[in-house]
């Protein structure tokens, strides 16, 4: 099935943004090889050097490196991923507190909103199925 793109950012940022996000939820290993580029380019449909370009930021990052004609592989460098995995949370931090405070949300709200939100996913780690809706 091909993966879903927003029209408020390039595509390849957003193959990045996907790729970085499975890579950093161990998806895939350190040392352990992607898929080739048409690979994930026909998963994604899009084209290869859409894929290709979005690969090299990842690469630029440090996240992937290359074996020549072998492919590319994730680093083995785990403070690159530990300080790539920080930025990314704390972006995604950023962008949560950015758009609260556009929709009125105070800060106290917000923290509220978020200790809910964590006692939810408490109790679904926990096995509650009153927390999954009755759907565990």
């Amino acid at each position: 099935m091909p993966w879903k793109f927003n029209n408020h950012e390039a595509v390849f940022l957003q193959i990045a943004s996907r790729l970085r996000g499975e890579i950093l939820r161990g998806k895939y290993l350190p040392d352990q090889q992607i898929p080739p580029v048409r690979q994930l380019a026909f998963e994604a449909a899009v084209n290869p050097n859409t894929m290709q370009k979005a690969l090299t930021v990842l690469e630029e990052e440090g996240l992937l490196y290359s074996r020549g004609t072998v492919g590319r592989f994730v680093t083995t460098d785990r403070s690159v991923l530990a300080l790539c995995g920080e930025r990314v949370r704390r972006e995604a931090v950023h962008r949560l507190v950015e758009e609260a405070f556009e929709l009125g949300i105070t800060k106290e709200e917000l923290l509220r909103y978020i200790q809910e939100e964590g006692g939810v996913e408490d109790e679904k780690a926990a096995g509650d199925p009153a927390a999954d809706g009755g759907n565990a």
